[in-house]
């Protein structure tokens, strides 16, 4: 069989339609649009790129607010400030830390500073408040790219005729608390039955194989053969790296955990990379600032 393609990109248009709506009524009730914003320490390209596309993104839909962009010597006493300085001010209903911090800070210090960020403005859903309210089942600000690709789950069973979560085995690989966790429990939410495997899971192909459902968040580039996929299988594919060309003068690519041709054989339904859970993520970045907004002041 020939997998249906799950394309991020309009699902997230779709999803961002909806976000210009509630904005718009937002503003309506409280006389301004909600406000999001984000703390980029540091040059690292890829997240100069993702800040960016965050920044035209709310603009697009009507959100408020600032990107502050601090020096790669930024301290820890000085980000400590400004995340208490945006925690206390009324008209910033998201914050987002833009990861990785610069290296002079450490893993420690990192955590630290997450930890600070109001768990009613967390809109990355790492605080472990929120972690916490998603693992007891209560709502709560979930991490993006989780819910993101819960979406997509959704969107393929409807694509295939309707098809039920309920009691289907669903196998996510990754054990990361920013992916692996929150898509396991979103997905226990749904009734599913779910495995929780990583890169030392003994026959890991084996344990994929059994998957009505398959997600994989690892990092590595097409870990996952086609052979380790169901026939009919829903596969969310949530890592994205790059690969560099094996000739000089030849481009590099960017390729997910998955590897999408042998794996498209066999499944129901596939996200490509990029294009499938990248435009989501951001999507659903979008929703968390509306729903972190609605929360702390109504409607």
């Amino acid at each position: 069989m020939t997998a249906l393609l799950l394309d991020g990109k309009k699902l997230a248009e779709k999803v961002r339609s909806e976000v210009t709506l509630e904005v718009a009524a937002f503003r309506e009730k409280h006389g301004r649009a909600p406000g999001l914003h984000v703390v980029l320490a540091g040059e690292d390209p890829a997240s100069t790129v993702y800040v960016r596309n965050k920044e035209k993104a709310a603009l697009e839909v009507g959100i408020a607010g600032a990107v502050h962009r601090l020096p790669a010597t930024v301290t820890k006493a000085e980000l400590v400030e400004l995340i208490a300085r945006l925690n206390a001010d009324a008209d910033v209903d998201g914050i987002l830390v833009q990861l990785p911090l610069p290296k002079a800070l450490s893993a420690k210090d990192t955590e630290e500073i997450l930890d600070l960020v109001d768990p009613r403005k967390d809109v990355d859903g790492f605080h472990p408040i929120n972690a916490g309210l998603l693992a007891s089942g209560r709502p709560g600000l979930v991490p993006c790219t989780p819910a993101g690709s819960l979406r997509l789950v959704d969107e393929a069973c409807v694509l295939l005729g309707g098809r039920s979560l309920r009691g289907a085995h669903a196998v996510v690989v990754g054990r990361s608390n920013i992916v692996g966790k929150p898509v396991a429990q979103l997905l226990l939410q749904r009734d599913c039955t779910v495995t929780l495997a990583h890169s030392r899971t003994k026959d890991l192909a084996a344990v994929c194989a059994t998957a009505d459902v398959l997600v994989v968040a690892v990092g590595r580039a097409e870990m996952i053969g086609g052979d380790a996929v169901k026939e009919g299988a829903i596969v969310i594919d949530v890592g994205i790296n790059r690969v560099e060309p094996k000739e000089p003068g030849g481009k590099a690519k960017l390729v997910g955990d998955v590897a999408f041709a042998s794996a498209s054989e066999r499944a129901g339904a596939i996200t490509p990379v990029p294009g499938g859970v990248g435009p989501m993520t951001i999507a659903y970045l979008l929703r968390n600032t509306v729903f972190a907004a609605r929360r702390r002041l109504g409607g």
